[in-house]
Order: structure tokens, then sequence, then C-alpha cells
């Protein structure tokens, strides 16, 4: 592998690692049920806690799939803005989604390459760097979680649609801001397991030569 292989592979590498965590992230149902539960939210909204998962279902299938154009939930009606908001968060859904599959391939030709050629010893440094991220992230989440939450949406969001109007876009009593801390710690999690995984495997087969 020549420099520009090694970097791209890499990349695709850790691109896959991060986009598959949001993706498990926001496919995470259970999560959702377990917090419906945990922070009393039907009993807040007296709605039961299969109809709220049912209007949680029909969320999803708009921002996750592609044919699914029109936000329709049967127990939360949307305003103007809330549909710009989600209509972005669709978008970057499907970009996550996109990147996942298109950075499959090169991160499993590189670890194909690292195998092949016993350079096990390349994961350990770029793994190791990696793995600091989520652990700055998740300080500055315990510092201050408002903050972090809001400064989140000012990088991705052009606008201040997400600031939902429980009037207007009553979804939002349904989706506390704890099952939101959830979220990103569990997709913390999932790419600390992935690299911590990647880490613990290169470290292995180096001992083995």
């Amino acid at each position: 592998m020549n420099r520009a292989q090694r970097w791209g592979g890499l990349t695709g590498l850790i691109l896959a690692i991060v986009t598959l965590a949001i993706f498990l992230t926001i496919n995470a149902f259970w999560l959702y049920r377990l917090d419906l539960t945990w922070l009393n939210v039907p009993r807040s909204v007296n709605m039961s806690v299969g109809m709220i998962m049912h209007n949680y279902h029909q969320m999803l299938a708009y921002l996750e799939l592609p044919w699914v154009t029109d936000l329709k939930m049967t127990n939360f009606p949307t305003s103007y803005t809330g549909m710009i908001h989600f209509a972005d968060v669709k978008r970057l859904f499907l970009v996550n989604n996109v990147v996942l599959l298109l950075s499959v391939g090169p991160a499993w030709w590189y670890l194909r390459q690292v195998r092949q050629r016993a350079e096990h010893w390349r994961l350990l440094r770029p793994m190791q760097v990696a793995a600091v991220v989520p652990v700055l992230l998740g300080v500055m989440m315990a510092v201050n979680f408002d903050q972090f939450f809001i400064t989140f949406h000012k990088v991705l969001f052009r606008n201040n649609d997400w600031l939902f109007d429980p009037r207007l876009d009553p979804i939002i009593t349904v989706l506390p801001d704890t099952f939101f801390l959830h979220c990103f710690l569990l997709a913390f999690l999932l790419f600390e397991i992935g690299v911590g995984g990647l880490y613990w495997f290169a470290r292995r087969q180096i001992k083995r030569v």
C-alpha cells in the first residue's frame, strides 16, 4: 500500500465505524422504549406506550426511508417550521447511511491489506487517537449538556427550526432531553467498542507473530 491508499483506507475505516455507530443509535428502538418507561413519558402526555411507539416509528420511517416523502404521525401534528427541521434531519440521516455504505468497501479492503501484510501495528495509534474523541465530547456533555446540545444543533443546522414549540409541535413532549443524552452516550459507546475492538484485535495479532 502506498501512502494515499493507507490514508484512504484508514479514513474509510473510521467513517465506517462512526456512521455505523450513528445508524445503530438511530435504530435503537429499545432505548426509546426504555426511556418512555423510565422517564414516565406516557403518564405526562396521557398516552399509552404503544401509541407513542407507533408515532415514533412513523417519524423514523420518514427520516430514514428515501421513498417516504411525507411526515404523517397519527397523534402529533407538525408545524411548517417543524417540517423544515424534520426535512433537514432526514437529509443528515440519509447522508449518514450513504457514507456508511460507501465506506464499508474501503474499510474492508484496508483491513484485508493490513492482515495480509501482517501490518496490524498500523491500527494501534489511529485507534488510540480516535478513542479519545468520544471521551472529550463526553466530558463536555458532563459539564453542561444543555450547552453541548445547543452547540451541536448550531453546527449541524442553518436555522433555529429545531427549537420546537410544544403547542405547535407536540412530538417534542415525548422526546425529552434525557433521551437525546442517552442517544449520544450510546453512539459514543458503540464507537468506543468499534475502535477498541480493532485495537484489541491488532494487539492480539502482533503478539502472535
